[in-house]
């Protein structure tokens, strides 16, 4: 009978593109596996060009800088009053206010200075991108206490914060001098204007 040839061949056709298909759904799991573990070996490499490209930084660094510049608090200090000098109307060349015009100047106060370290090694690249005003919020929020602006720099470097200046940390002083959300406690040292609630009780 035609009718049960067709049939016979129809079932047939069905067994062949169902067959074919498991073996292309087989072979594309194949290529999906594959292609993970070449993206895990590709993050793997990255990780390894990073860690090679930053130890080449730290490297060349102690060759063009192998003393990381470290201006004493009176230095800082001035370096402060010089800015402020620039902005006596009262802001920034940011439009901000001036801290000076906001919070009452700190009386000098013996106090430790720490050191800035020459030997710091890279943790992580999380201020990469950053600003100095965004990292040492974040520095200082992680901390939970006021910080002297060598520590500041220290932990920035560590965090892969990127100078271009000769006296970093005077930039680091002028800057947070220079927004509102610092207050500066003693000199060259800086906390949070407002800390949060968790941490203040």
């Amino acid at each position: 009978m035609p009718d049960e040839n067709l049939l016979a061949t129809l079932e047939q056709s069905l067994r062949q593109t169902r067959a074919t298909r498991n073996r292309l759904a087989a072979r594309l799991a194949d290529l999906e596996l594959e292609a993970e573990k070449l993206r895990t070996e590709m993050s793997e490499m990255d990780a390894i060009g990073n860690q090679t490209e930053a130890a080449m930084l730290r490297i060349l660094s102690t060759f063009i800088n192998p003393t990381p510049p470290r201006p004493s608090d009176a230095e800082i200090e001035r370096a402060l009053r010089r800015d402020e000098l620039k902005g006596t109307t009262g802001h920034t060349a940011y439009g901000q206010p001036s801290a000076f015009n906001t919070v009452p100047r700190t009386p000098s106060v013996p106090h430790n200075i720490p050191p800035v370290r020459a030997d710091i090694e890279t943790k992580d690249n999380r201020f990469f991108d950053r600003t100095i005003p965004q990292a040492t919020a974040m520095i200082l929020r992680e901390a939970g206490e006021p910080l002297h602006v060598n520590e500041i720099y220290n932990r920035l470097v560590e965090g892969s914060f990127q100078f271009t200046g000769q006296h970093p940390t005077i930039s680091i002083a002028v800057s947070l001098n220079r927004n509102r959300r610092f207050r500066k406690v003693a000199p060259g040292t800086f906390d949070l204007m407002i800390r949060d609630a968790a941490q203040v009780s």
